[in-house]
């Protein structure tokens, strides 16, 4: 009787037992995250969406989550995490590993992509383990991530 019972509570186990340990929102919220932001892209224009992403009460900053924007060139245009960072070129900018990952982001196409790398998590203040999600539409690259 004991055992019909166990059965399934072993395979449950088993199986988050089994997925990555996230330190806070897992990959496919950072993938409909961006795919929101993209929808409030098309609907209000680039010039509202930028404004709208860097600002933390935009509705586009949710705890560890949050939109940034890159340009072709590797500039920050947008971002809900440090809105300090707009204007700065990141193309020559390395992770701790030395990884050039906004090098990687604009190589995104409109299909989208994953970059891992690592980089300061805003909510913990530490270096992490990071795996962003990015899209590019028109002649910008939207992109969250989210820490592992």
């Amino acid at each position: 009787m004991i055992n019909k019972y166990l059965t399934p509570i072993w395979a449950l186990l088993l199986l988050f037992a089994s997925f990555p340990a996230w330190s806070g929102s897992a990959p496919a919220q950072a993938k409909a995250h961006v795919e929101a932001a993209i929808a409030f892209y098309k609907e209000h224009g680039k010039e509202v969406a930028l404004e709208t992403f860097s600002k933390r009460d935009g509705g586009f900053v949710n705890e560890d989550l949050y939109i940034f924007v890159y340009d072709p060139q590797g500039t920050i245009i947008a971002h809900g995490g440090d809105p300090a960072l707009v204007g700065e070129d990141y193309t020559d900018v390395q992770d701790v590993d030395g990884k050039h990952f906004a090098r990687e982001f604009i190589k995104i196409g409109p299909e989208g992509g994953w970059v891992d790398y690592k980089w300061t998590n805003y909510v913990t203040d530490h270096i992490e383990e990071k795996t962003t999600y990015l899209q590019r539409v028109d002649d910008v690259i939207i992109g969250c991530g989210v820490y592992k």
